[in-house]
């Protein structure tokens, strides 16, 4: 087995990470920019957090080209809201070209050719095309420093949900249907086509 040290390239130590933590689901984050224009960007370092409160958290790193924050932290820690929109395979290209890199205030949602709807509570707007929705309050930040490459965690209390009546079943999301697509290296996704069945060994479950 080979072993390697974590001191050296930022980029070698992302590779492992994305390598091999995988699949990764897909946070499309939506907050809005400073002068009220939305702004919509993908995030794979991405899981949730705690059910009660609801907690979700996502991890956007600084810029290796720039070395500057991402748009989407630099909203949420102004504004204090975000929307986290999930992505089904239907509208992955459509996400894929929200990670392009545009100029602040230009609007991925026009450019990706995918509809804005108005959330019932927060600020920035949901996907329409999108089949889970979250609301979310900025709760808390840690970062982990300022360079090229850095990361933070952002997480968000979760005060509504939508979900989309064609996936839900008897209280329950249908991943079959909701047919989520997940990130791996470089320009690999997943898809939750192959799903199996395994029996968990604990006393208590709240979905069997």
């Amino acid at each position: 087995m080979l072993s390697f040290d974590t001191n050296g390239e930022f980029s070698q130590n992302y590779k492992f990470l994305i390598g091999s933590i995988l699949p990764r689901p897909i946070a499309v984050v939506s907050t809005l920019n400073e002068d009220g224009s939305n702004n919509l960007a993908p995030f794979s370092f991405f899981t949730a957090v705690s059910a009660k409160p609801m907690i979700i958290a996502f991890s956007p790193l600084i810029r290796s080209a720039t070395g500057k924050p991402k748009d989407t932290p630099t909203n949420i820690l102004r504004s204090k809201e975000f929307v986290i929109n999930i992505v089904s395979e239907s509208i992955a290209d459509k996400i894929n070209l929200c990670s392009t890199e545009l100029p602040y205030g230009e609007d991925e949602f026009a450019f990706s050719g995918l509809t804005p709807i108005d959330s019932s509570i927060v600020g920035p707007k949901r996907i329409k095309e999108s089949l889970i929705h979250f609301e979310c309050k900025f709760r808390d930040r840690l970062n982990y420093g300022d360079e090229p490459g850095c990361g933070q965690i952002i997480t968000g209390e979760v005060v509504k949900v939508h979900v989309d009546e064609s996936v839900y079943e008897n209280g329950r999301i249908n991943t079959k249907k909701l047919n989520p697509v997940a990130r791996g290296a470089g320009n690999d996704w997943f898809r939750a086509t192959d799903v199996f069945e395994m029996e968990r060994l604990m006393k208590a479950q709240i979905q069997k």
